[in-house]
């Protein structure tokens, strides 16, 4: 029998579901609001969010909302080939106090960064259909995770989804000490190192800005993604493509440097 997902509640009946290999075109950005809603409706079919994604468009909305895209000007990014890296996560990597996986734990991941606790923050826009959209891409080897472990505890992870050269990261947690950072910066390294060029934080927290992101404008941010969007796209499960991670160039250096 195949496998048949479940749809997402919040979806328009009479809009299309669409396959991973269809693509719906959005409303031009500069209809966008003054603070980035595009357009309201449609649903979190996989070919839906990977047309809003290649579009510089992608859905944030709470369970209380409509489901909404957004486009906002400017945008947060990364860019993996110049990250920062402070003397208190330099001293800390070398240390290696976590066991630095991917996607050996995809739903955990997700789940963690659902239920976190966030400053500022009631609820969650991490709603059970986001969940189960991004759990669909993951199957279809979109949707990535990296996760930190101490022993067979999972203490720290982040996910997103890749298309191209690019890594469009949709939240973070931790549960032990800047454990969130020290699978950012591994992770951020061993993108670069294969050719990765822009990590989406779409806007702008304190905590990306720690690791080296920065705001662009919507135009330039546009620009940087269909760069990215000309090279071949990484589907499938990374941890068997990439049995070596962590391990970059610039991961070892740091290992073996003293000082």
């Amino acid at each position: 029998m195949s496998f048949k997902p479940k749809r997402p509640g919040r979806s328009d009946p009479g809009f299309p579901w669409l396959k991973a290999g269809s693509r719906f075109q959005f409303p031009p950005l500069a209809t966008a609001t003054p603070d980035g809603i595009l357009c309201i409706g449609g649903n979190l079919s996989p070919g839906m969010l990977l047309s809003a994604y290649a579009q510089g468009i992608f859905p944030w909305f709470n369970d209380e909302d409509p489901l909404l895209w957004w486009s906002p000007d400017p945008r947060f990014i990364v860019d993996p080939t110049q990250t920062h890296l402070s003397g208190t996560m330099r001293k800390l990597l070398r240390k290696q106090p976590f066991h630095l996986t991917l996607d050996t734990a995809f739903d955990r991941v997700i789940s963690a960064c659902a239920t976190r606790a966030r400053p500022g923050q009631q609820g969650t826009w991490i709603c059970q259909d986001m969940i189960q959209a991004y759990h669909e891409l993951h199957r279809l080897g979109y949707a990535h995770s990296a996760e930190a472990w101490q022993g067979e505890h999972l203490v720290g992870g982040l996910y997103g989804i890749n298309l191209g050269m690019a890594f469009f990261g949709e939240s973070m947690f931790s549960l032990a000490d800047d454990a969130s950072k020290a699978v950012f910066l591994p992770l951020a390294w061993w993108l670069a190192e294969r050719g990765f060029r822009l990590i989406d934080s779409q806007v702008h927290t304190d905590h990306v800005e720690s690791l080296g992101g920065f705001a662009v404008s919507r135009a330039e941010y546009l620009l940087r993604l269909q760069t990215c969007l000309t090279e071949p796209t990484q589907p499938g499960n990374w941890s068997a493509q990439w049995p070596e991670y962590p391990y970059s160039a610039r991961y070892r250096t740091l290992l073996t440097k003293t000082g």
